[in-house]
């Protein structure tokens, strides 16, 4: 077989419809579309409209809400910074902080802070100065003889 010879399975493609091009054409005058009313004409998204019956969108209860004041934290497990160590990525001789994540690439971006979790097993001795962190990763840190430092979250840039 030769790139020349491929061709798509009978029937797999069909012809693009051609409306409003003639009697012949089996789809001329209305064009498919039937006679009159609205959705005869241009320009109408009824979609969501069910005749005048209250709409499923608003027959359904309402449920939970956004809170616009709830921090979203960058989250680093323990267990992915012990894998960012072994892989020379991060530098366990200075101490960690959330720019020394980022440019490591283990955080994308910091938004309000960084709360580490302890999600994996820490083997090395390190000093971490983050936004947030668990109880249990506080103590995992510190059961690894390092030390972990919970400051304050940097003001935002308006």
């Amino acid at each position: 077989m030769k790139l020349h010879e491929l061709r798509d399975n009978p029937g797999a493609t069909k012809p693009r419809k051609r409306v409003a091009r003639g009697p012949g054409s089996g789809t001329g005058k209305m064009a498919g579309r039937g006679i009159k009313g609205q959705k005869s004409r241009s320009g109408v998204a009824i979609n969501g409209y069910e005749g005048g019956q209250m709409p499923l969108y608003m027959r359904l209860p309402k449920r939970g809400f956004n809170n616009i004041n709830a921090k979203m934290h960058a989250v680093v497990n323990l267990g992915l910074l012990q894998k960012f160590i072994d892989a020379g990525k991060i530098d366990i001789k200075k101490p960690i902080t959330e720019t020394a994540l980022v440019e490591s690439g283990l955080v994308r971006r910091v938004r309000d802070g960084v709360r580490v979790l302890s999600k994996g097993a820490l083997t090395s001795k390190v000093t971490l100065e983050v936004t947030g962190a668990s109880k249990s990763a506080i103590a995992a840190v510190e059961a690894a003889g390092g030390s972990l430092t919970v400051t304050a979250p940097a003001p935002a840039a308006e």
